[in-house]
This record gives structure tokens, C-alpha cells and sequence, in this order.
């Protein structure tokens, strides 16, 4: 019989969390969920350990450092908690808390633990910051476009201001001494999919971080990073994350050195549908503007670096939305968050890089 301990150390060895030690000289490793990002370990005298589970229909990864390999039972408990979070999370299923939010708090006011109560107090709080780019309320305009059901379509006009009419985050209402949530729109639905899994390695990290451990790298999918402490094997104790030219991932635009900050990606170039309208081909992404019903177009992609990975990742989308000049003006508003833009070039091929908060030692332009 294997005791429980033993049994958690087999499968993070064997199965559930895919395992592998990757020597120092390895070039990077990227994950295929989005291409977007990608981490890179440095030449040096040591080794890294990686472990991944799936999770959020992406995969979620942590590399630490090998002397480090104590690790192993904190990180297989983080992983373990990433599953959680998906469970309470995800709209996709028959049953999680937030279905169940949806369902009934247009009736009645929903109690919810803790920290979910601090996700819905973080979303209104970019909500109103980013004056209603960031929206967790959009579902409608996504089923409408068919992303929810990963078949776009161009909407019919009136089905998608009717969809726009149960669209806004400021119908949600938040009782902090009751720690409930209400809706004041009967069609209105909630979903976490621009913030999730940046609040996943917020929560994994945390468990990590109570357990004294302190360097270590998380990524989500191929779009959210959070780095704590030293990477022991880069030159200047950094943790390296690559951001990939628009439609050719095997080109680089930058490479940002991180330490104790997030960073999260978001771009349209991998989920998107194509529509002849008047002789023209046009290209219809499925990040859209909740203020507008309709696709974001200015931007190729938005990086967005901040203290937490849910506040990079619900900014990287919300700076898609808004553009280069709400951008710019968001950060120097808030002088902890910085950003990169890379938009097409007018009227020829090639892009144009804007970048906002970024000091020299953060970034290495290509």
C-alpha cells in the first residue's frame, strides 16, 4: 500500500505534474497554448527543475531552481490548487461556484469565500480604472460571436445590441460585510477568462510563498508570467520572458527581465475568424470591446507588467481594447504598472513598438 506522501511524490514524478530537470543551458522552453511568451534560462552552473499539469485548457508550469527540489511537495499542492481554482471558475461545466452565481444572483445575494470575493472586488476595481475596457460580464458578446463556442460568425445587428444591453460590470453589486455578490440584470453572467490564470499563479504562488519558498518562476498557458525572487543561473539574477513577433513565434520583439513582478500577454493573432464584407476581406479577433459590442483592431498585441498576475492579465486584455493613447495615459496614472503595444505599421508590413513605465534594466528591445 503507498502511503499518501509517497503517493504524492510518485505522481508529481510520474504523471500528474509532468516532471523534467532542464540544465541551464537550454535555450528557453515555450508553451503552445498561445505563443505569445516564452522563458529562457541563461547559460550558468545550474540546473532547473519544470513541472506542468493542464489546467484551463492551457498548461501551467513552475521552474525552480534543482538544489531546491524540497520544493516538490509545496509545488505539487500549488498545482493541486490551480485545479481548484479551475473548478470553482470555469463556466463550461454543469456545476462550479460561478455557475451557480450566475444562476441565482439575480434572485438573491450569493455569499462566496474570500478570495473570490477579492477577484470580483479586483475586476470592478479595473473596471472602473480602465473605464469599462476590462468587463468580466462580456459573455454575451462572446456567445454571440461565437467565440464561447470557438465557431465566429458575424453577428446580426440586433442580436448583438441585445447582447450589448447585458453587458457592464457596474450592474454587479458587492456587499464587503455580507461578502456576497448581486446582479440587477436577470441576463446578466459573469466569467473569469481574461483574469483566470493570473489569479491561478496568484493563488499557487502564495502557497509558495507561505512556505518560505522564494525563487521561482509560474507561467499560464503562453500569456501569463509571475517570477518571485532570484533566477540563480541569469547574470543579473533575472528572469528572462521573450514576447514574440505578431504571426511569427519564431522571431523575437523583446525580452523583459523579470524579479517579483508579473507579466501577462495578449493578442488576437491565434483566435480569430475572417469575413468578406464588400469585396474585403476583413479579420474579426475575439478579444472585443465591451463598450462597443465589437472587436478590438488598433493593437497586435498588449504586455502589460504589474505587481500580481491577475492585474497584469486583466490589463494586457484591457490594453488591447483601449489603445496606445489610453495606455500611456493608464500608466503614468499608476506608476507600478507598465506596458508594451506593438501595433501594424500604416500601409505597410511591419509593426510599431510603444512602450509606457518601462526602465532600461526591465526590457532588451531585439
Amino acid at each position: 500500500m503507498i502511503k499518501p506522501d509517497e503517493h504524492s511524490r510518485r505522481d508529481f514524478l510520474q504523471g500528474r505534474a509532468a516532471v523534467r530537470v532542464a540544465t541551464a543551458k537550454a535555450q528557453s522552453w515555450i508553451d503552445s497554448a498561445s505563443e505569445l511568451l516564452g522563458a529562457n534560462l541563461e547559460p550558468g552552473p545550474l540546473a532547473h527543475v519544470h513541472a506542468s499539469r493542464q489546467a484551463m485548457a492551457c498548461e501551467f508550469s513552475v521552474q525552480y531552481h534543482e538544489s531546491d527540489s524540497q520544493m516538490q511537495e509545496e509545488v505539487l499542492a500549488a498545482l493541486d490548487a490551480i485545479e481548484s481554482i479551475e473548478n470553482q471558475l470555469t463556466i463550461y461545466r454543469d456545476r462550479s461556484e460561478v455557475v451557480d452565481i450566475n444562476r441565482n444572483a439575480a434572485n438573491c445575494p450569493v455569499e462566496v469565500d474570500g478570495d473570490l470575493f477579492a477577484l470580483l472586488q479586483l475586476c470592478q476595481q479595473l473596471h472602473h480604472e480602465t473605464k469599462g475596457a476590462f468587463d468580466i460580464t462580456s459573455g454575451p458578446l462572446s456567445r454571440v460571436w461565437g467565440f464561447l463556442q470557438r465557431a465566429g460568425r458575424l453577428p446580426d445587428p440586433t442580436e448583438l445590441e441585445k447582447a450589448l444591453a447585458h453587458v457592464g460590470s457596474g450592474k454587479i453589486k458587492l456587499d464587503a460585510d455580507a461578502q456576497t455578490v448581486r446582479f440587477c440584470d436577470p441576463d446578466l453572467e459573469i466569467n473569469f477568462n481574461s483574469i483566470g490564470k493570473g489569479y491561478a499563479l496568484d493563488r499557487a504562488a502564495s502557497l509558495l510563498d507561505e512556505a518560505g519558498r522564494t525563487d521561482y518562476l509560474w507561467q499560464g498557458g503562453g500569456s501569463s508570467v509571475l517570477a518571485r525572487g532570484k533566477n540563480r543561473s541569469s547574470r543579473d539574477a533575472s528572469w528572462s520572458i521573450g514576447l514574440q513577433y505578431p504571426f511569427q513565434p519564431e522571431r523575437r520583439l523583446a525580452e523583459f527581465h523579470l524579479r517579483d513582478r508579473a507579466l501577462a500577454t495578449a493578442g488576437g493573432a491565434t483566435q480569430f475568424f475572417e469575413e468578406t464584407i464588400e469585396g474585403e476581406v476583413r479579420q474579426f479577433s475575439h478579444i472585443l470591446d465591451p463598450r462597443t459590442g465589437w472587436p478590438a483592431t488598433e493593437i497586435l498585441t498588449a504586455t502589460a507588467l504589474a505587481p500580481t498576475a491577475a492585474q497584469a492579465d486583466g490589463l494586457a486584455t484591457a490594453f488591447f481594447v483601449m489603445g496606445v493613447e489610453l495606455t500611456e495615459k493608464y500608466c503614468i496614472q499608476h506608476p507600478e504598472i507598465a506596458a508594451v503595444l506593438v501595433c501594424p505599421t500604416p500601409g505597410r508590413p511591419g509593426v510599431v513598438v510603444h512602450s509606457f513605465g518601462l526602465q532600461e534594466a526591465d526590457w532588451t528591445q531585439s
